[in-house]
């Protein structure tokens, strides 16, 4: 019995006087009237979506969808039995008091629901794609151990074409890698939908994979994948059953992400099943097919060529605006590499060292130390380092012997409204020690005429105007 026919079901059996005014309160869509989903270890705020634990709940195949995020299964074993001197864990059914037998007897429950749900019920199973996680080996007298881990409770589906077969979940790995660059599929899936809704807070911590490089397409609907082609969305039919992998979203409240994922089950429910057109199927064209065909490959080759072109511009935009990033940022990760690129544009060679910067010009050397905070002034601290460094480098006899000082402070305000920036001992010690004081608005104005200008002879003036600064940096003639 389909998802459909069950709904119908159930409403014949509950009465229309009991569900209709329930539907009301809870804001369901018509497509969305009377389904009963199970979320498990996935926490979705939504009317008619019950969160149960996966030891202890209900079976899977009395629902009609089961939302599961499997990452916690691993904890019933990971807490409670340490890893052995090879690094696995294991649990030994002659001494463990029946735990070991209770977990592999329960995940081929959990497994043979699931199978039920799917086959027998035509539901849907939407599940979180992590790593399989730490396993744990089942020990027994006499017989072949057994190993259990997050996903032991997948049921198994094969599907064969003339020249090639699936077989899930048995050839399958899901490979740990993490990141958050997503290429939709272009598929139209409804849960491919669900993910565009929330695009720019997908994370994925896993990649689906096939042992046997088998053509997943000839099978299944590839929603999504990271930039180098691994698949991180996947929706695989179980007959009329469906089951669906997909990344995590973050940054997102359950409310949200649960209607969206509701409405998704909803959408694919009255979508036509996944078939894969067979080899033979081009012989049988219909009128008006291939102009369309045409128009579409043609539609696809510009949306190609914008995508690039949408790349290059947003990498060209990022490389121009990285110099702004010393206006309002902080940290030697990110506010430290973006003085050097100012500094660079400026014409100076840079060397970062210990936290400082060496710049190195024609016109001469100088050290550079930054610092950047929300509070009004900066004290003497970094003044203080830079004078370190720079009687090092003095008393070396390498040098430079000029020092450069480069503040941001009250960063969070527009930094044509901020006050002095600097207590009044930095601004006397910088001018009795010759270094120049120059806060990061000034260097973003410099940076700014440096290019507009990219005249070799005013870049050179910029470099010595600052190098023969002593004291507060007002601007270059």
């Amino acid at each position: 019995m389909g998802l459909a026919p069950r709904i119908f079901a159930r409403v014949a059996q509950a009465g229309v006087s009991i569900w209709l005014p329930f539907l009301c309160q809870t804001g369901y869509d018509s497509h969305e009237m009377d389904h009963y989903f199970m979320g498990v270890g996935w926490q979705i705020e939504r009317p008619g979506v019950r969160e149960e634990n996966f030891f202890e709940g209900p079976s899977f195949s009395a629902v009609d969808a089961l939302f599961i995020d499997p990452r916690s299964v691993s904890g019933q074993w990971v807490h409670s039995i340490p890893p052995e001197k090879d690094g696995i864990r294991r649990t030994y059914t002659d001494s463990d008091h029946g735990f070991g037998r209770i977990l592999t007897r329960l995940m081929a429950k959990r497994r043979s629901e699931a199978a039920d749900l799917l086959y027998k019920c035509g539901g849907v199973i939407v599940c979180r794609l992590h790593p399989r996680g730490e396993p744990l080996e089942v020990m027994a007298q006499g017989t072949l151990s057994e190993r259990i881990d997050r996903y032991s409770w997948l049921p198994t589906t094969t599907l064969v074409d003339r020249h090639h077969q699936l077989t899930f979940p048995a050839n399958t790995r899901f490979l740990p890698r993490r990141g958050e660059d997503v290429v939709f599929a272009g598929s139209g899936d409804p849960f491919e939908e669900y993910l565009h809704e929330f695009e720019g807070r997908i994370a994925y911590y896993a990649v689906y994979q096939d042992l046997l490089e088998t053509p997943i397409e000839r099978f299944a609907r590839v929603l999504a994948r990271n930039k180098a082609g691994d698949i991180i969305a996947l929706a695989i039919p179980f007959d009329e059953g469906l089951f669906v992998l997909l990344p995590s979203i973050e940054g997102v409240s359950p409310a949200r992400e649960g209607a969206a994922l509701v409405r998704a089950v909803s959408r694919s429910a009255r979508r036509p099943a996944f078939f894969s057109p067979p080899d033979w199927l081009p012989a049988y064209p219909l009128p008006g097919e291939e102009a369309l065909r045409d128009e579409l490959s043609s539609l696809i080759d510009r949306r190609d060529k914008l995508v690039h072109k949408v790349d290059e511009v947003s990498s060209q935009l990022e490389e121009i605006t990285r110099y702004k990033r010393i206006l309002y940022t902080t940290g030697r990760f990110t506010f430290l590499p973006a003085i050097a690129d100012s500094f660079r544009a400026l014409g100076f060679e840079i060397e970062e060292l210990g936290g400082d910067l060496v710049l190195r010009s024609a016109e001469g050397d100088a050290i550079g130390t930054v610092a950047a905070t929300e509070r009004a002034t900066i004290d003497l601290l970094p003044y203080r380092r830079l004078l370190d460094s720079v009687d090092r480098a003095r008393t070396s006899g390498d040098g430079p012997n000029k020092g450069i000082l480069i503040v941001s402070g009250s960063r969070e305000l527009d930094p044509k409204r901020r006050p002095t920036q600097v207590s009044p001992e930095v601004l006397r010690g910088c001018a009795s020690q010759g270094f120049c004081l120059l806060t990061t608005y000034w260097l973003h104005k410099l940076v700014v005429h440096a290019l507009q200008q990219r005249d070799k002879k005013k870049l050179s003036s910029l470099r010595r105007a600052l190098l023969e600064c002593d004291g507060e940096f007002r601007g270059a003639d």
